[in-house]
């Protein structure tokens, strides 16, 4: 409010919010900045951000949606995705969801009260304010199996909003799902959910996992082997110890790959529930020895530490582990690639180090600039 009215002009332009959660206001001091006549909140799904995070994109549009008498503003959001956008971002940086996020936390509309579950069930509005259909999550989900043809499976993506480029795209799918099938009794939107997101992640296989094999238990230590192809299409096996499975398969694994990795994260859960439920893993590494600081490559800045994430989904826990990790190195590998690529087209076009102001046109479209001392 101040602003519009101490700043000539200000009713001429679209003033707009950009809130951090240091302190858990990010969404309140945006919805605040709206009622004094923001038009323009700059927020992030699943309020991923820097240090705490930003404002959360669906806790704003919830709040102006089930609130909107009050706030008299609507926005062009379709609500329905904002669950499975929330879980998409969620796969494919490898940062889970907490449960007791708002709106797509997976307890946002779970009872365990006696007196909340009488409620709900007489009146859902009792406790929810609003209907979980409205963010996506419908309920009332059609259950596959392995009898289920092309024809349903085509007929269930369709309903959920799914479309393909090409029937190549679909077949692969449909194939993986027919294999998840002969794993599990039921399929259901979950389990679609978590092939289509993890076919979706386009991961470079510069090193591809052929076999892995665990041999753990009470008083063994964890033996992992694996039979690894490299670039070259050279097949390696070998075998290592670990203080837990996954352990074992990470060091049997780097053995091959022979690229110092620094694991930073590690988080499994289940998808579905049953013993024959499906395992999401999300894994965070990069490589050790850089720090917060500002690392400078020869080509341009790039501000560390450069994170690299992997998923896999899998009924066998142990699997979705090891595909997990090879897809962050994978991707690790693909990026030292591109970067040295980069420097050496620098060297040809005659970059030269020791003068950081010397343009170099890497892209031959004229943008060049010049680096600070």
């Amino acid at each position: 409010a101040g602003i519009r009215q101490n700043v000539p002009g200000a009713d001429k332009v679209i003033i707009s919010t950009h809130c951090h959660d240091d302190l858990g206001m990010a969404v309140a001091n945006s919805l605040a900045g709206v009622r004094a006549g923001a038009r323009q909140i700059e927020c992030t799904i699943n309020g991923i951000g820097e240090r705490a995070g930003n404002a959360s994109l669906e806790e704003v549009v919830m709040a102006l949606h089930t609130r909107r008498q009050f706030f008299g503003l609507s926005t062009q959001i379709n609500t329905r995705e904002l669950a499975r956008s929330s879980k998409l971002v969620s796969t494919i940086i490898g940062m889970p969801v907490p449960p007791n996020k708002a709106i797509v936390g997976a307890n946002a509309f779970a009872h365990e009260s006696g007196i909340h579950q009488d409620g709900v069930l007489k009146n859902r509005m009792t406790y929810e304010i609003m209907d979980a259909t409205t963010i996506g999550l419908d309920g009332n989900e059609l259950v596959l199996g392995k009898h289920s043809g092309r024809n349903a499976f085509r007929t269930k993506l369709a309903a959920m909003g799914y479309e393909f480029d090409s029937e190549e795209e679909f077949q692969q799918l449909f194939a993986r799902f027919k294999e998840l099938c002969d794993k599990k009794k039921t399929v259901d939107d979950r389990d679609i959910e978590v092939l289509i997101a993890g076919g979706s992640l386009h991961t470079p296989e510069i090193y591809r996992l052929e076999h892995v094999q665990v041999t753990c238990g009470t008083g063994v230590t964890p033996v992992a082997t694996v039979r690894i192809a490299d670039p070259d299409g050279n097949v390696h096996t070998t075998a290592a110890h670990g203080t837990g499975p996954v352990d074992a398969i990470y060091k049997a694994i780097d053995r091959v790959v022979q690229r110092p990795v620094e694991l930073i994260e590690f988080s499994i859960k289940a998808v579905t529930e049953g013993i024959d439920a499906v395992a999401e893993v999300s894994v965070r590494i990069r490589e050790p020895g850089e720090t917060v600081e500002e690392v400078e490559y020869r080509v341009g800045r790039h501000r560390g530490p450069q994170i690299y994430s992997g998923y896999s989904a899998n009924t066998d826990t142990i699997v979705a582990a090891a595909e997990a990790y090879m897809g962050a190195l994978n991707k690790m590998l693909a990026a030292r690639q591109q970067r040295l690529s980069a420097e050496n087209a620098a060297y040809a076009a005659g970059y030269d180090r020791s003068h950081p102001t010397y343009a170099v046109d890497l892209f031959g479209n004229n943008a060049v600039g010049t680096t600070d001392e």
